[in-house]
């Protein structure tokens, strides 16, 4: 039988066809996805919800014939649900909440092969840069568990970099698919807006910043389950179109000479840390090295504007996502079942009217389309992906009674003051693990690029993914190195 050390060696590519060979079933993968479960868990907190048995259940069964069959997987405890399966969404008001179907997306990752083995643990709501929720306590980062994995995928990001399944599942409203890759280590990739399916529960999430998809341990892995999950489904409210190759196909190609344009500066004016400028300059050279212009260049927005607009649309959906939830238990918003910042962020969002809301819609469509002129120019955008190493946890309390929402919102985007502008846009972008610090930690790089154009951002990625591998790097805590 496979040992642990090696299962935790493989993407999910490598496993699947491993399976397609019948060099090891999707029996034994369970068992051993399982066991790196028990191994790590105890000591990074990354499980929300248990599927095992369901899970041992499935990997028994004829599974589809997709491209990751028999593939461990996991899914994040937020906005997509399991039929059956507990969705919490990291709060007390939430927990128990259990839908009788699979929303789209996880539906298509079923019909993909994949076997889920459970939830991931995420912050409350999704409103917050770090994955601590009171719900669940602090998740913990494998390459140091006194910091933090980010968030607020950081469960799912931990899980993966931790070695218990290849990629996991994430979504995305204002860098949360990239924060804790860059805190782990690992590729995560934002999709383009409508990409991938937010069906049948909601048009569009987070009014538009929200895109859902994963983290993965290599671009290939990015590439070939994008493919098995893009497209609309019935009713869409809008998508994204799919493009001639197939995503698997543009992240084997080469790139070609691209215009890349890069920044230190984030347009909040917010300080980065020297050993992600280090990273930066280092990355700058790495793309010169492989043939490609660079070009110091920052799109021009109204911060100020566009920071109140995206507060706006934030605390909005925050009220009308918990008053859902509410009516649904039958239970009442209070302190005793939201944390300190969130509740005030539903009362913020009670007090915002109609023309609140539209107002910011509208400033936030003007930014789009000044980054969309500065795209024009440019292929790509450089920068950190957000501005300093893996924080210690407890920085980002969203349970302190003394912060108010507009502070707690300019701490979680000035920890990542570089990604959510492409939530925004609606722009793809991509944080790749192209650095690690003195004592370390990983440091990620965000590549951004025009609307729809995945195929470039992948390409890219291969390319330095072959420059400058990192899936043969392992954390301090590891299911291989704790057999």
């Amino acid at each position: 039988m496979m040992k642990l050390s090696e299962y935790s060696s493989y993407d999910g590519l490598g496993l699947a066809e491993l399976v397609k060979r019948g060099e090891v079933t999707p029996r034994e993968l369970t068992a051993l996805a399982s066991e790196a479960i028990r191994l790590v868990n105890p000591q990074l907190n990354v499980m929300a919800v248990s599927m095992q048995e369901q899970a041992e259940k499935e990997s028994e069964s004829i599974l589809p014939d997709g491209p990751f069959a028999g593939v461990p997987f996991l899914t994040k405890d937020s906005t997509l649900h399991a039929a059956g399966v507990p969705l919490n969404s990291g709060s007390r008001l939430g927990e128990g909440m259990v839908y009788p179907y699979d929303s789209e997306l996880m539906r298509r990752f079923r019909q993909a092969g994949l076997v889920t083995l459970g939830s991931t643990t995420a912050p409350e709501f999704g409103f917050n840069a770090t994955t601590e929720a009171v719900l669940y306590g602090p998740t913990r980062n494998p390459w140091n568990p006194e910091r933090s994995p980010g968030g607020s995928s950081g469960g799912s990001a931990a899980a993966v970099a931790a070695g218990i399944v290849p990629f996991a599942h994430a979504n995305d409203g204002g860098g949360s698919i990239r924060i804790p890759a860059s805190c782990n280590g690992l590729v995560g990739l934002k999709p383009t807006r409508g990409r991938t399916p937010n069906g049948p529960d909601s048009g569009e999430v987070l009014s538009g910043l929200g895109v859902q998809f994963a983290v993965t341990k290599t671009v290939r892995d990015a590439a070939a389950l994008l493919d098995a999950v893009a497209g609309p489904d019935p009713g869409a409210y809008a998508w994204a179109e799919r493009p001639g190759r197939p995503f698997s196909v543009e992240a084997a190609a080469a790139p070609g000479r691209l215009r890349i344009a890069w920044t230190a500066k984030p347009l909040s004016g917010t300080p980065v840390d020297a050993e992600c400028l280090r990273v930066l300059h280092e990355t700058v050279s790495l793309c010169e090295e492989l043939g490609h212009e660079l070009v110091e260049a920052l799109p021009k927005v109204d911060y100020e504007a566009l920071f109140v607009a995206t507060m706006h649309i934030w605390v909005a959906n925050t009220y009308h996502g918990i008053e859902r939830l509410a009516k649904a238990l039958n239970r009442t918003p209070s302190e005793h079942n939201l944390e300190a910042t969130i509740l005030k962020a539903y009362r913020h969002g009670a007090s915002l009217s109609a023309h609140d809301l539209l107002t910011a819609i509208d400033i936030s469509a003007k930014a789009s389309r000044s980054v969309g002129r500065f795209f024009e120019q440019v292929d790509v955008l450089l920068s950190p992906t957000i501005a300093s190493p893996p924080l210690p946890l407890g920085v980002l309390n969203a349970n302190d009674p003394e912060v108010d929402v507009r502070r707690w919102t300019e701490q979680v985007f000035t920890h990542a003051p570089f990604t959510s502008l492409f939530n925004t846009t609606g722009q793809p972008a991509i944080s790749l693990p192209l650095g690690w610090s003195a004592d370390g930690l990983p440091i990620g790089m965000q590549f951004a690029g025009r609307f729809a154009d995945e195929a470039t951002l992948l390409q890219l990625a291969g390319q330095l993914e072959a420059a400058r591998p990192w899936s043969h790097r392992r954390p301090g805590v590891h299911a291989a190195s704790m057999q």
